[in-house]
């Protein structure tokens, strides 16, 4: 998804705790606005409001709100903030801004305004960025906004499957399930799915693809188990990641308590630079305890590793 709004306003505040005021330009660099006191190494560099926002917030304060009174940096016109993700970016005059955190813990509710409309606009409607490319922002540069989606794949590891045999049950699960997943969620997602035979050079080809064109997460499902023609827990190793071993074992102790066949499982879960990974067996309800629980844990991995602070 893309929109192209427009700058209304840019602001800083030299001292924290300092309403910020409209300025001519920012500069950006790497660690934020220039001279601006919340600059730093953090997600939290540059800060965004949308005007749209202001007006019906000043509306319930019952006065006119200032730039910047709202402690955002640049106010922008035109574009649907409460749309918008996590690692979806911001083409500003020179500049260029990832969406690193949206909305925070209110920390302004000693200033009247706030008092006065009884809400903190920025905790439910403000976004953070940090900086990816610099330069300088004035009022009335465009700013382009591109979404970016999560890349999920789902690949079902079954010859009979593959062979037409029986019908993909598993797979189609899984996706089911990750929708649910996302519903309610402020992430932008593209889920696919594909069908391969038990075989690990297919696989491997496969994955190695999928990670070199960026998918950020994989599943998949089936050849876990210990027969000749299981090989996915291997094949995934081999491609040179970081294993998460406690995912895995959490779930066999979990269900191996119930169910002692649970414990034949060799699944794994791993990640590579950009990439995470999780081998899951082919059984339906295997596919909704494993998931259950990898979901837990998901969101932070993802944040983790774009270097990300969740909390």
């Amino acid at each position: 998804m893309a929109q192209s709004g427009e700058v209304v306003s840019v602001n800083i505040s030299r001292q924290r705790g300092e309403m910020k005021r409209p300025v001519g330009e920012i500069t950006i660099d790497m660690h934020g606005i220039v001279d601006d006191a919340h600059a730093g190494p953090w997600n939290r560099q540059v800060s965004m409001l949308a005007q749209e926002r202001i007006d019906d917030f000043a509306k319930r304060a019952g006065r006119r709100v200032l730039p910047g009174e709202l402690a955002e940096n640049i106010t922008v016109r035109g574009l649907e903030l409460d749309r918008t993700a996590v690692l979806d970016r911001f083409y500003i005059g020179e500049a260029v801004l990832e969406l690193s955190q949206i909305g925070k813990k209110c920390q302004g509710h000693n200033r009247a305004i706030f008092r006065e409309a009884d809400a903190c606009i920025m905790s439910g409607d403000g976004i953070f960025c940090r900086v990816v490319q610099p330069g300088k922002i004035r009022p009335g540069d465009r700013v382009d906004y591109v979404s970016r989606p999560l890349r999920v794949l789902v690949v079902t590891l079954s010859d009979r499957a593959f062979a037409g045999q029986y019908e993909d049950r598993s797979g189609a699960l899984s996706v089911e399930l990750l929708e649910r997943f996302f519903t309610g969620k402020r992430w932008h997602h593209r889920i696919q799915k594909a069908l391969l035979p038990d075989d690990a050079d297919t696989l491997s080809k496969t994955l190695g693809e999928s990670i070199a064109q960026g998918v950020d997460v994989i599943f998949t499902i089936g050849s876990t188990g210990v027969g000749p023609r299981d090989i996915a827990p291997e094949t995934v190793a081999g491609l040179g990641v970081k294993m998460l071993p406690g995912i895995m074992e959490n779930i066999r102790i979990k269900y191996g308590a119930g169910n002692p066949f649970a414990l034949l499982s060799r699944s794994i879960a791993a990640v590579t630079a950009n990439t995470q990974l999780y081998t899951l067996p082919g059984s339906a309800a295997a596919v909704r305890e494993y998931m259950e629980e990898i979901f837990k844990t998901l969101e932070h991995t993802l944040y983790m590793m774009h270097g990300l602070d969740a909390h």
